[in-house]
C-alpha cells in the first residue's frame, strides 16, 4: 500500500512528465508558488494555475477551481498551496477531479485528508516541495 511521502511516489512524481495543477498561484511574483511553478515547467510539466482571480500565470490560463478546468485537461498531480486549514477541501476536489496525486507544500500537513486521499487510490505528498526535491533527485 503506498503511503505518505514514498520516495518512490516523489522520485516518480518529479521524474516523470504530468500536468499539475497549482492550487493558489496567482501571479505574485513573491510567492512561492509562483516560482515553484516556474521551476515544474522547466523541468517539464505542464502546469495549470487554479486560483479565485483566474489569471494566467507562466502563460498558462487559469481556472477559479479544481472543477473549471475543463474535462478533457487530464489533471495529474494537484500541487495545493493553500493554507492547510483550507487543503481537505482541496484535496477533495483533487479527488473528484480524478487525480493520480496530491502535493501539498512545505507547512500544509492536513493528516485526514491525505488519508481521504490514500483511501481514494491517489498518492500524497505532504509537507515537501518539488523545487527542493527536484534538484535532489535529477542531479
Amino acid at each position: 500500500m503506498t503511503q505518505i511521502n514514498d520516495p518512490a511516489v516523489i522520485e516518480r512524481l518529479i521524474r516523470t512528465p504530468a500536468t499539475w495543477a497549482v492550487v493558489g498561484l496567482s501571479t505574485n511574483r513573491a510567492r512561492a508558488a509562483y516560482r515553484v511553478a516556474a521551476y515544474l515547467q522547466g523541468i517539464g510539466k505542464t502546469i495549470v494555475p487554479v486560483h479565485p482571480k483566474a489569471e494566467a500565470v507562466h502563460e498558462a490560463t487559469g481556472y477559479a477551481t479544481l472543477a473549471d478546468i475543463p474535462g478533457d485537461v487530464a489533471v495529474d498531480v494537484v500541487d495545493v498551496f493553500v493554507n492547510a486549514d483550507l487543503a481537505g477541501a482541496v484535496v477533495d476536489e483533487a479527488i473528484a477531479r480524478g487525480a493520480r496525486a496530491v502535493w501539498l507544500q512545505l507547512g500544509v500537513i492536513d493528516n485526514a485528508a491525505a488519508q481521504r486521499a490514500l483511501d481514494a487510490g491517489l498518492e500524497v505528498v505532504m509537507d515537501r516541495c518539488p523545487a527542493i526535491e527536484g534538484p535532489r533527485i535529477l542531479r
